[in-house]
Parts: C-alpha cells; structure tokens; sequence
C-alpha cells in the first residue's frame, strides 16, 4: 500500500476557500484503479498561516504513479486555481510505501 501527501501552507483567511475548491472540485479519483481512499488534513497553524495535508491512500506506488500520469488527474489538476494569495509556497510532496 502507498500513502501520498501534499502539504500545503495556505495564508490567514484563504483557510475557508481552499477548503472549498477541494471540497468541489472533480477529483476523478473514484475513477481510478488502485485509488483507496482521499482526505483533507487541516493541521496546525504556522507563521501566517494555517498547514493542510491532502492524503490519499493507493493499492501501490505503481497505482499512484499511473494516476499522476494520467488524463484524469491532468483533468482534476487543471481547473482548479484558487485566489491569488491563498498560498505562502509551494506543496511540499510526500510519498510512503507502508511496511
């Protein structure tokens, strides 16, 4: 199994509407073999912000992979943009195989 996360750092008061564009938007995940399972992680907050992680759970890396290189997640990656100042950087990613 495969665990992959993006944490993101997302300024005071964007907090509400980046929740929202991930709570809209088509992931396509459903759609997607050796997809498990998708959750948004609300963390602590930090110098002018708020941290969130996406975590999504994949039958194996090689489920995970074939999803990054897919129309679908070219699809679900391309419409959403959130506010100009939503975010303080860049995701950071994180991969896990669990053992």
């Amino acid at each position: 199994m495969y665990i992959a996360m993006n944490r993101f750092p997302i300024a005071t008061g964007f907090e509400d509407s980046f929740v929202e564009i991930w709570r809209t938007r088509d992931s396509k995940l459903d759609t997607v073999p050796g997809f498990i399972e998708f959750k948004m992680l609300k963390g602590p907050e930090i110098e002018g912000g708020r941290v969130f992680v996406s975590h999504s759970k994949w039958e194996s890396y090689e489920s995970f992979h074939a999803w990054t290189e897919s129309d679908a997640f070219k699809a679900a990656h391309g419409k959403s943009r959130a506010p100009e100042g939503t975010y303080l950087g860049p995701p950071k990613f994180e991969g896990f195989e669990i053992v």
